[in-house]
């Protein structure tokens, strides 16, 4: 079953790749680079991030979940540092394909996927710092409750999902396959390298319907801050171009 949901999403997302290529490539006037170069980059990402990179964390997940259960550390420390890891060389892929506009047929600043061409103010002030909140919040459920490593990745792929929506609109929701893998795979690895005999309950249906709220709720004390300081102290704008 894991198998035939991950072909269906891969397949979604294909489509998707193809429906914004050819949106960018039809696309005519002044606005024409911008969208193709968006739609180009997109597919950048999804070939890179989701399918060589998903392709290498499938593959090497048994070694990978080896090495970090030999680190003496907590595991929810692991669980947190690993996916923060993850999450820094995603936005590693966003970043290079916005700053190589110029090969996708646009300026650098005209066409972009993220907040700026500055890696560490994406990672600092715009995306992971916003991220740590919500892995924590999955490393305390996941001390709770034995969610498995195929659950987390489609439960947090959704939260990315509404996170997404929340900052380009509702037409996030017509590339939720993407997104599901876009942040799915931020977790997944960090998921399946925690301890299965850590005491955690057994998982019913129930607790899949509350688990994306919850997680929400548990980040939110963090997230306010953060948000606060960023946006109001610091007056940091939400995108430089």
């Amino acid at each position: 079953m894991q198998k035939f949901i991950v072909a269906l999403l891969l397949c979604g997302t294909v489509v998707f790749s193809l429906f914004m290529y050819l949106v960018g490539e039809s696309a005519e006037g002044s606005g024409a680079p911008q969208a193709q170069g968006i739609a180009r980059m997109t597919m950048g990402l999804i070939a890179v991030w989701i399918f060589m990179g998903g392709g290498l964390m499938y593959y090497f997940r048994d070694t990978l979940r080896e090495h970090v259960q030999r680190i003496p550390l907590d595991w929810r420390v692991k669980f947190v540092l690993f996916a923060t890891l993850l999450a820094c060389l995603e936005e590693v892929v966003t970043v290079s394909l916005t700053n190589m506009a110029f090969l996708f047929g646009a300026k650098v600043g005209e066409a972009f996927i993220t907040a700026s061409t500055n890696y560490f103010d994406v990672i600092f002030l715009h995306s992971v710092i916003v991220f740590i909140p919500l892995f924590i919040a999955w490393a305390f459920i996941l001390q709770r409750y034995d969610f498995k490593p195929f659950s987390v990745f489609l439960l947090f792929g959704i939260m990315g999902m509404v996170g997404e929506s929340t900052i380009i609109g509702p037409t996030a929701f017509i590339g939720f396959p993407m997104w599901l893998f876009v942040y799915g795979l931020m977790v997944y690895l960090p998921a399946y390298s925690i301890p299965e005999d850590r005491g955690a309950r057994t998982v019913v249906w129930y607790h899949y319907l509350y688990a994306i709220p919850f997680a929400f709720l548990i980040a939110l004390p963090m997230l306010i801050p953060i948000v606060y300081i960023i946006t109001g102290a610091l007056d940091h704008p939400s995108i430089h171009f």
